[in-house]
């Protein structure tokens, strides 16, 4: 057949989108691999698929015991390490891991955060419709967004207080991390044994 004369778009940019899971899945592996000659591998994925590769029910599991994980992947984002690391190595590092990250909806504000006209100066008015559908009483004035009304200051959330969707968003607008991404072990297979951890 005849290549195609219609015209097609074509993207100029050369950016990558970079997403949140796999930032923190190289962030982990990048420093988790160890000059010792050990080798350690992630694995992150939708979890019925990480259950039915384990096995569910001790019929179905891959080797002794392996049903046992298989049952505790369930809700959010769990992952397999694969590692040749003694078991006291991987609970330290992971003890110690811990990187600022932006809050989610339905999560606790660990502070009370305050935006003031001077924090939106750096916004360009375009902005000033994304801003009101978060909820924030913002106006233009000499070119500039401003808080409505003469206030000198806004709150986004209360120390506490459950955060909407809208207010993780005005979070990730002024770049303010208030959670913190770490990582929980749940248990650990070796050789056909199965601990529970925590």
């Amino acid at each position: 057949m005849p290549k195609s004369k219609r015209s097609r778009a074509v993207a100029l940019t050369q950016t990558e989108k970079r997403s949140t899971r796999d930032h923190k899945a190289k962030f982990i592996e990048e420093d988790f691999r160890g000059d010792d000659g050990s080798s350690s591998r992630i694995f992150l994925g939708k979890n019925k698929l990480l259950q039915i590769a384990l096995g569910r029910t001790p019929e179905e599991e891959y080797a002794d015991n392996l049903h046992q994980i298989g049952k505790r992947i369930h809700g959010g984002s769990v992952g397999l390490l694969l590692t040749s690391k003694d078991k006291t190595s991987v609970e330290q590092y992971f003890a110690n891991l811990h990187e600022p990250d932006f809050a989610r909806a339905g999560s606790t504000a660990d502070d009370e955060v305050l935006i003031s006209n001077a924090n939106l100066e750096s916004f360009p008015v375009s902005m000033m419709e994304q801003f009101r559908k978060c909820g924030m009483p913002v106006e233009i004035k000499v070119g500039k967004i401003v808080l409505r009304d003469g206030k000198d200051w806004y709150r986004i959330c209360k120390k506490g207080e459950a955060l909407s969707a809208e207010k993780c968003k005005l979070l990730v607008l002024f770049g303010m991390r208030l959670s913190t991404f770490k990582v929980q072990l749940v248990g650990r297979w070796s050789g056909g044994e199965f601990e529970l951890l925590n």
